[in-house]
């Protein structure tokens, strides 16, 4: 269905250009839009026209158009103006709403194919003949770019989108739930990783200049062709949660950089609090005291350099080496050795995962 307003601007655009005045009437007789209030009056005659088996019919001086939607009425246009060739630009007009009628079902049937192929909900027979269906090319570069807002946000970023990068037909631009806004984005045989984070970077200073903050965009790998776009959406929603936890100072992140955060977030939660039980005995890292804490991501931060990290700590190299050794008193491991440091670095990932899972529960 078109919405009011495109058919306002429409037929405002259509007595301008004709010199006539136009009224669309639903199949109801309610008034959708009008140039003239005066043919609101009408209402019931394009009611009764709408009963007969006539395609347009003159009354009073005033044209009556039916728009069809596959064999069945969709509206009535009521036309006036003065001169001879009424009907012939009042017929004009009824092809022209006609075209709007078609081009917002095919959009529609697109929105809600990609919806479908996104969410897995198509058979592999499907996929292929509704994208032929729809025009739609199935052996392209594409990859899956998710923008996160909060359900406050979301309408407005879907908006954003639409008016600022959905006159490419070539892209779609869609949302599956409340809190997310997808892009389907086709790209040329030689754009690479590069260029999707740009695009991606237009997309937050856009969102930016419209005052949505705080919007995280994720995106998956290339894929190429049509049956694997559900593959790079999976990614780009694992992306946005892996980012949240293991690097929530990135607005910006792609599923290739995740690493190790990867494997973490698909392990399962037992297993998790198995592992911590190992490595810290029951104590877990919230449990350290803040000093402790800064000097243990700070030499993580620094690669294991005890003079680097004592320098940046502003702190004597003794006074380091002596929470270290607390540490590993505390642990039973020397992060020191590359061995211990590996796995007091996989722990507090582990714990960031869990702490996530938490919140996600409540």
């Amino acid at each position: 269905m078109i919405s009011n307003q495109v058919l306002q601007s429409t037929i405002d655009g259509l007595k301008t250009i004709a010199r006539i005045e136009v009224c669309v009437v639903d199949t109801d007789g309610k008034t959708v839009a009008t140039s003239d209030p005066a043919l609101e009056e009408y209402g019931a005659q394009a009611a009764q026209f709408l009963s007969s088996p006539a395609d347009s019919q003159e009354l009073g001086g005033v044209q009556f158009f039916k728009v069809m939607d596959e064999g069945q009425p969709e509206y009535v246009l009521i036309v006036a103006g003065q001169g001879e060739d009424l009907y012939t630009l009042g017929k004009l007009a009824a092809f022209q709403i006609q075209g709007l009628l078609v081009a917002y079902k095919e959009r529609f049937d697109r929105d809600n194919f990609i919806k479908n192929l996104l969410l897995d909900n198509l058979l592999l027979v499907d996929i292929f003949s509704r994208a032929k269906k729809l025009h739609i090319q199935p052996e392209v570069r594409r990859v899956v770019i998710i923008l996160e807002g909060d359900e406050d946000k979301s309408a407005r970023i879907l908006e954003s989108m639409r008016t600022g990068f959905g006159t490419n037909n070539k892209d779609f631009i869609t949302a599956v739930d409340e809190n997310n806004v997808i892009v389907v984005k086709e790209l040329e045989d030689t754009e690479n990783e590069e260029d999707i984070y740009k695009y991606c970077d237009s997309y937050k200073k856009l969102m930016d200049g419209n005052g949505i903050s705080d919007i995280r965009i994720s995106y998956g790998t290339v894929v190429g062709d049509i049956k694997e776009v559900s593959h790079s959406y999976k990614e780009a929603k694992m992306a946005l949660d892996v980012g949240k936890i293991f690097f929530d100072d990135r607005m910006i992140i792609a599923y290739s950089e995740l690493g190790i955060g990867r494997l973490i977030y698909q392990l399962p939660i037992p297993l998790c609090k198995l592992f911590i039980k190992e490595i810290f005995d029951g104590h877990g890292p919230d449990e350290f005291d803040e000093e402790t804490l800064v000097t243990i991501y700070k030499f993580f931060e620094n690669s294991l350099n005890v003079s680097e990290t004592s320098r940046q700590l502003f702190i004597h190299r003794n006074t380091l080496v002596y929470r270290l050794d607390k540490l590993q008193k505390q642990t039973g491991l020397d992060l020191r050795v590359f061995e211990d440091a590996i796995t007091f670095k996989i722990a507090l990932m582990v714990v960031k995962y869990m702490n996530y899972m938490e919140t996600l529960e409540y």
